[in-house]
C-alpha cells in the first residue's frame, strides 16, 4: 500500500538523480555531471521501515533571466501540489545560492513537510558546510553524499517520520475500478455512460481532465466505486506543468483500484503510447479489462470483433489473462456488458486456491512436463502454497531458484490458469530454495 508522494526538487546538478537512485535502489535516472539531464519526471516506488512511498524526481531549476521566475515557480508549485513530502536537495560545497534562496522562500509558504538535503558532504572537513544552509529558514540540514550513500538513511528517517497516517479501507463490499488510457480516447463519456448521468465534463478537447475523479455509486445492490483520471501523454507532448503529472495520478488511481479498465480507441487502433499505459496497468498486480470504446463508429466486416480481439492479443501478449469488451460510450451501447466482466475479475483476483489441490496440480505438471537442466542444474519443486491474492501469489518451494528457466514459469503459470481460472488477473510466482 502506497503511504505517500515524495518530491526531490532543487537546482540543476546538486545531484537530485543521484539521491532519487539511492532511494529507489537501482540506477533509475540517468546521472551526469551536465546541468538539465532529468528534463521529464521521474516516478518510482520506493519503501523505508516497513512504509512505502512514491517518489518523483524533477528536473533542475536553473537561473536564466529570460525566464527564470517561470521555471521554478512551475518546478516548485508542482512538486507543492502534489507531493506529502518534499526533499529539498542542496549543494553543500557551492553554499547558498539565489536558486535555493527562492524555492526555500515558496516552500515556505507551503503547508507541507520540507526536508533539507546538503549533498555532496563526502568528507568530516565539509560537515561544518551545513550550517551556512540554516539561513534557508527550513530546519535543520542533514548532510548527505548520494554518490557515497552517505546519510540517505538519515533523510529517509525523517520522511518516513513525515508521510501521512494512512490507513487500509476495510469496506470489502464495495468494487474499486479506474479507467485509464490516452487522451481522448472517451474515458470521461464511458464513466458518465456507467454512471447513468453527466459526472465528469466531456469534451473532444484532449486533456480536459486533469484529476482523478472518484464517485461511488450503486448497481443491482453492488456498491462500486469509479475514479476517472487524466490521459496520459506520451512523453515528450506534455506542454502545460500541471498535466506532467497526469502519469502519477493515473498510477495512484491504479493504486486505489481493485480493476483496471484499458480504454482503447477503436476507431484509431491501437498505437503505441497504448502499450505504454497497459504496462503500467500490467505491473500493478491488479485485474484488467480490456475495453475498445467507439466500437459504433468503426466499419464492420465478417468477423470484425474477432479480428480485433485476434490482433490485442497480438500486441498485448502479457495481457492474455485480460477479457477484451467492445462499447460505445456517446451511444451506451454494451455497457452492462462491463459490470459482468468487472464482477469476473474481482472475484478471480482474490480467488484462494486450497494447498493440497494445489500440489496436485503442480506434481501432475512435473509429470506431465519434466523439467529440464537449465544455469547447472534441473530443477525440482517440492512443495507449493498460495500466500497472497490481488494478485493471486504463488510460492514454490524448490532445490534451487536460479535452475527456474523462464519458460518453465511460464508453464506452470499456465497449468495453474488451466485447473483454476484466474481470468483477468496476473499470477506472481516465486521461488524460494528450501532449507
Amino acid at each position: 500500500m502506497i503511504n505517500g508522494v515524495v518530491a526531490i526538487v532543487g537546482r540543476a546538478n546538486v545531484g537530485k538523480s543521484t539521491i532519487f537512485n539511492r532511494i529507489v535502489g537501482e540506477r533509475v535516472a540517468i546521472v551526469e555531471d551536465t546541468p538539465g539531464v532529468t528534463r521529464d519526471r521521474l516516478y518510482a516506488h520506493a519503501s523505508w521501515l516497513t512504509r512505502n512511498f512514491r517518489i518523483i524526481d524533477t528536473g533542475g531549476i536553473e537561473l536564466d533571466e529570460a525566464d527564470f521566475t517561470a521555471q521554478i515557480k512551475m518546478q516548485a508549485e508542482i512538486a507543492i501540489e502534489e507531493a506529502d513530502v518534499i526533499i529539498f536537495v542542496v549543494n553543500g560545497r557551492e553554499g547558498v545560492t539565489h536558486e535555493d534562496e527562492y524555492v526555500a522562500r515558496m516552500l515556505q509558504k507551503a503547508n507541507k513537510p520540507v526536508i533539507l538535503a546538503v549533498n555532496k558532504i563526502d568528507d568530516v572537513v565539509y560537515q561544518a558546510d551545513i550550517y551556512e544552509f540554516y539561513s534557508l529558514g527550513l530546519g535543520d540540514p542533514i548532510a548527505v553524499s548520494g554518490a557515497h550513500g552517505i546519510g540517505i538513511g538519515d533523510i529517509l528517517d525523517e520522511v518516513v517520520r513525515a508521510l501521512p497516517e494512512v490507513t487500509e479501507d476495510e469496506d470489502n463490499d464495495e468494487i474499486r475500478f479506474c479507467i485509464i488510457g490516452r487522451p481522448n480516447v472517451g474515458k470521461s463519456s464511458l464513466t458518465n455512460a456507467l454512471l447513468g448521468e453527466d459526472r465528469v465534463i466531456v469534451s473532444d478537447i484532449e486533456g480536459t481532465t486533469r484529476d482523478a475523479i472518484d464517485t461511488a455509486f450503486e448497481k443491482d445492490g453492488q456498491r462500486y466505486r469509479v475514479i476517472d483520471t487524466a490521459g496520459m501523454r506520451k512523453r515528450g507532448k506534455i506542454y502545460e506543468s500541471v498535466e506532467k503529472y497526469s502519469i502519477l495520478r493515473a498510477l495512484n488511481a491504479i493504486e486505489k483500484s481493485d480493476i483496471i479498465l484499458v480504454l482503447f480507441d477503436g476507431e484509431r487502433g491501437i498505437i503505441e503510447q497504448d502499450k505504454h499505459i497497459a504496462g503500467y496497468a500490467h505491473e500493478s498486480g491488479k485485474a484488467v479489462i480490456l475495453v475498445v470504446n467507439k466500437w459504433d463508429a468503426v466499419d464492420k466486416e465478417t468477423n470484425t470483433m474477432a479480428k480485433m480481439t485476434k490482433n490485442i492479443y497480438e500486441q498485448f501478449k502479457y495481457l492474455d489473462y485480460a477479457r477484451v469488451a467492445y462499447v460505445s460510450a456517446l451511444k451506451k451501447q454494451r455497457i452492462n456488458t462491463l459490470f459482468d466482466l468487472i464482477h469476473e475479475a474481482y472475484e478471480e483476483s482474490h480467488k484462494r486456491v486450497g494447498t493440497s489441490v494445489l500440489n496436485d496440480v503442480i506434481t501432475d505438471a512435473q509429470i506431465l512436463n519434466p523439467t529440464y537442466e537449465f544455469n547447472g542444474g534441473r530443477l525440482r519443486i517440492y512443495y507449493a502454497n498460495q500466500v497472497s491474492i490481488v494478485p493471486p501469489t504463488f510460492v514454490l518451494f524448490v532445490n534451487d531458484p536460479k535452475f527456474m528457466h523462464f519458460s518453465y514459469r511460464r508453464y506452470i503459470e499456465n497449468k495453474l490458469r488451466e485447473a483454476f481460472g484466474f481470468v483477468g488477473t496476473p499470477i506472481h510466482i516465486i521461488c524460494r530454495k528450501r532449507d
